[in-house]
């Protein structure tokens, strides 16, 4: 078993509609776990069809195992990706005018002078924010360098650090994680007791968990190492062990 502490840096503004408040589109300051999953794996471990045609091309196919873009394939092969937490971030809001489609607000007339009535307005990460996850992975696995990311597929550095094996602890107990979660990804032998909830699409994520089981904690020497080079790092950090895609829905299916 592996762990890969990675780094991301915007190198475009990332958006994707977390919440719509009227005119509003609202990007969640972190990063979905599903979502970097794709953006790493999709063409490499995730199958990548070159076009999906009917009802297929708009349906979420994240847990299905009989579709072909599915995150199961990320299980198989033991890789599992959590949420990505912010360290620096800023926004930029940008506007937009909206087509006239009869599911957009209300239709109605363009007007002069060239200043439309039906708008909206994206608040998008901004380039420049910074963030860290961790990637888990049986074996050493290949993580690219560069992604895309987003509705605007914006272009997103990736920097890989493998952590030392001596900064790795397994335990079991009660913990705190302060990283986010996905508590769909969660083991069923994990006791979720506490949590602040992060409301987004497609699966709210959690953050300040309290959690039971069996957990890896990063720190030590080695950690200590590793964090004298990378600023805005905990002194240690626990994450919980047996995560997967779709564990608990998996299991209960």
């Amino acid at each position: 078993m592996k762990i890969y502490l990675c780094l991301l840096t915007l190198h475009d503004n990332v958006f994707f509609a977390t919440r719509e408040m009227g005119i509003l589109f609202e990007t969640e300051k972190y990063l979905h776990n599903w979502a970097l999953s794709y953006a790493l794996f999709k063409g490499i471990v995730i199958p990548h069809p070159y076009r999906l045609q009917g009802d297929l091309a708009q349906k979420p196919d994240y847990l299905d195992e009989s579709r072909e873009q599915n995150l199961i394939h990320l299980n198989q092969a033991k890789i599992y990706v959590f949420p990505a937490k912010p360290i620096i971030w800023s926004y930029q809001i940008n506007t937009f005018k909206a087509a006239q489609v009869s599911y957009y607000g209300k239709s109605e007339q363009f007007e002069a002078p060239n200043y439309p009535k039906n708008y909206g307005r994206a608040k998008e990460l901004a380039v420049g924010s910074q963030y860290h996850t961790y990637l888990i992975a049986s074996d050493t696995v290949t993580i690219p360098q560069w992604i895309r990311l987003g509705k605007w597929s914006a272009k997103v550095h990736v920097q890989a650090f493998l952590i030392p094996d001596t900064a790795i602890k397994s335990l079991s107990g009660d913990y705190i994680c302060d990283h986010p979660l996905n508590p769909i990804d969660l083991s069923p032998d994990t006791q979720l007791i506490l949590y602040n909830r992060i409301v987004m699409p497609p699966v709210s994520l959690i953050t300040q968990a309290q959690l039971q089981g069996n957990y890896w904690q990063l720190s030590g020497d080695d950690w200590k190492a590793l964090k004298s080079s990378i600023p805005h790092l905990p002194n240690q950090v626990n994450l919980p062990q047996g995560v997967m895609y779709g564990a608990k829905q998996l299991i209960t299916a």
